[in-house]
């Protein structure tokens, strides 16, 4: 692994942390892997509904350099890539767990929205339900 540029000065702690989880979807990239386990690329950027390639990658280069995130490479055709945290993004998850707490409380407390997102699994089964309940009985399946 390479080193990181972000290597400091630092003012404290915090300083230092927030170094590594600055940007939209760091946090978020984070919480995937913890929740999903292994994703790949194309796994993570379904799960992250807004997120564009070009700033997924970038993020994912930076969050393996800083030794948040494994990159795991498989020599297939085609190319198979998976991304899952290391210990060191276990641990940052696990930092970050009272700050979501409190992020909840908060849209609890202005009442915002949550956006929900479905797993793939969760997705495939819910189109196939669908695409079922709109065909005219006794239309044969496709």
């Amino acid at each position: 692994m390479p080193p990181s540029a972000r290597r400091g000065p630092y003012f404290c702690g915090i300083d230092a942390a927030m170094d590594v989880v600055t940007g939209k979807w760091k946090s978020l990239i984070l919480w995937e892997l913890h929740h999903h386990g292994t994703c790949r690329f194309a796994e993570l950027r379904r799960g992250l509904p807004g997120v564009s390639e070009k700033m997924l990658v970038q993020h994912l280069r930076e969050m393996e350099e800083d030794g948040l995130v494994h990159r795991e490479v498989y020599r297939e055709v085609p190319p198979k890539v998976e991304y899952s945290l290391t210990e060191h993004g276990i641990s940052l998850n696990a930092a970050l767990a009272p700050l979501g707490a409190w992020g909840t409380e908060r849209m609890q407390r202005i009442g915002a929205e949550k956006i929900s997102v479905e797993s793939p699994v969760e997705s495939s089964v819910k189109s196939s339900v669908e695409t079922a309940a709109s065909r005219q009985p006794g239309t044969p399946a496709p």
